[in-house]
């Protein structure tokens, strides 16, 4: 398994708050998109970050080793939409309350899950 820090870089500081109507609905698939991803399990969370330089989002991927961060994140609506994109940081391991991803790379079962 990999894991990553992905950052959303939108294309301006006030973004969020000066969306057009076309950003909007992006926004909505971006959010569907990230979504997907976290009821896959390949992101542990994700959400936006209030910064009064200009927000941001964060999500924290946990994918295969098969997998490409670049590729996943540029199938992101908002970015295929050419609306910001995304910087990665690689991650040696993750963990959080409740969640220990080093234990799932090794085959545990997830808190909660329905295999746990």
């Amino acid at each position: 398994m990999k894991y990553y820090l992905c950052k959303f870089i939108p294309p301006r500081a006030d973004f969020l708050t000066t969306l057009s109507a076309d950003e909007r609905d992006w926004m909505k698939q971006h959010g569907a998109y990230l979504n997907d991803l976290l009821d896959k399990g390949m992101i542990v969370a994700h959400g936006p970050v209030i910064d009064e330089t200009g927000g941001y989002g964060v999500s924290l991927f946990q994918i295969g080793d098969d997998q490409d961060i670049s590729a996943l994140t540029s199938e992101d609506p908002i970015v295929k939409n050419g609306v910001g994109h995304y910087l990665h940081y690689t991650m040696p391991g993750l963990k959080a309350r409740g969640y220990d991803a080093i234990a799932l790379a090794r085959g545990a079962a997830a808190p909660g899950s329905a295999d746990s």
